[in-house]
Order: structure tokens, then C-alpha cells, then sequence
């Protein structure tokens, strides 16, 4: 397979947040992998695909065209349709370990019955322990959870329509032990949790979903 070279464009700017959110005062270098130079069925070499609890990959994640993508022509997709309760589809980002973030991606969701969409991770030490939030067509929510030794702890769930023919975005800002995530540029939680503070950001599906990102930006804070 050959290896091709995640496009990541850097940029430097203020980042507005909007009313209900901090707002920084200066920004870092943001990084924004659209994926568009890399050809269809490769996986870009800055992701790491993490194991199912049976030692196998967690799911099938390549590069596709999608013309209908935020950012056109490609996006990144989570391909494997099939997948137990809770097998974890997650893949990480080589290169950006980091406390306070402010990370976001769009994505689709394209098929599964056990469960649909997905969700961004972010303080990972591993592929077994992280942050997490997804949004889930199928329940029609959008949950946050930390994921210690592969199980998952819900810490907030909002009830929320979810057009599952739209690309939607999911962003969260993490400071400290305050974390803020945005749906489609909603506030839909602000808390407090300390059991991570410091790791890597990724991408996750579950079960049998198929899922389709694009535009994933990361701006380290601290």
C-alpha cells in the first residue's frame, strides 16, 4: 500500500467562539487535515488504527472520493460494516499530543443498524482511554463519555435530531477540566471532568457504522 502524506495546512489566527464559549486570546498554529491529496484507499501515514478487543484492527479506515464532502474531492471513511456492541472503531492522529484543545471535523453518516454516525476523541493515551463525544442518528443524540481500559462512562447526553442525508460538524473546546462541545455550531454541553489531561486526538465509529469525515481541525491551546 503506498504511503502518501496527510495534507495539513497551518494556519495562525484568533479563533472567535462565540458568546457561550471562551475565547481565546491568541491562537497557535491550527492544523486541518481535509485529505484531499491523498488518493482514494490509502490511509494517510499520521493515523494510527487501534484493535478491537480481539486483537483485530478497529475498522477500516481509507481515504474515498467524495464529491459531496465539505471539502472536496475526498474524505476519510470508517468502512467496516459489521462490528459487536462494543467494538470500537477508533483511529489516532500521530503527532498531536496535547492538554487544552480546540478540535473539530464534519461528518456523515452513511449506514448501520446496530448503530450509526460517530465522534471525535481527544487526551488519548491509548485507543482504550480517552475522551469522547459522538452523535448517533439511530438514538437521535449526542453523547460525551470517557473511555477508561476500553469501557465507556457516560457523562452528558442531549437529545438532538439528527439528518442523517447532511454533513454535520462536532467540535469541542477543552481547557483545564472545562469541556464545551458544539453540534453544528450549538452548545450542547459544558462540564467539568479531570480524568484525562494530556494525549492525542482521533476519529471513532461503532459496531457496524459507517461514517464519513472531513476537515478535521486542531488547534492546540496548550
Amino acid at each position: 500500500m503506498p504511503v502518501v502524506t496527510l495534507t495539513v495546512l497551518f494556519l495562525c489566527a484568533a479563533v472567535e467562539l462565540g458568546a457561550t464559549l471562551s475565547v481565546a486570546e491568541t491562537a497557535d498554529s491550527i492544523r486541518l487535515w481535509n485529505f484531499d491529496a491523498d488518493p482514494p484507499g490509502v490511509l494517510p501515514k499520521d493515523l494510527a488504527v487501534g484493535t478491537l478487543f480481539d486483537g483485530r484492527p478497529a475498522g477500516e479506515w481509507r481515504i474515498i472520493a467524495a464529491p459531496n464532502a465539505p471539502s472536496p474531492p475526498h474524505a476519510l471513511a470508517q468502512q467496516m460494516n459489521k462490528g459487536a456492541e462494543h467494538a470500537y472503531k477508533v483511529v489516532l492522529v500521530e503527532g498531536t499530543t496535547a492538554s487544552d484543545v480546540d478540535l473539530e471535523v464534519s461528518f456523515l453518516a452513511i449506514a448501520g443498524k446496530g448503530d450509526m454516525g460517530g465522534g471525535l476523541i481527544w487526551r488519548a493515551a491509548d485507543d482504550r482511554n480517552y475522551y469522547l463525544t459522538r452523535a448517533n442518528p439511530l438514538e437521535q443524540n449526542i453523547r460525551i463519555y470517557r473511555v477508561v481500559k476500553g469501557v465507556r462512562h457516560l457523562l452528558k447526553d442531549f437529545a438532538q435530531a439528527i439528518d442523517v442525508k447532511k454533513w454535520h460538524a462536532l467540535r469541542v473546546v477543552n481547557r483545564g477540566c472545562r469541556i464545551q462541545v458544539l453540534y453544528d455550531g450549538k452548545q450542547v454541553f459544558d462540564l467539568c471532568d479531570q480524568t484525562f489531561m494530556t494525549g492525542r486526538v482521533g476519529l471513532w465509529t461503532k459496531s457496524d457504522a459507517v461514517t464519513y469525515f472531513d476537515n478535521l481541525r486542531l488547534e492546540i491551546l496548550k
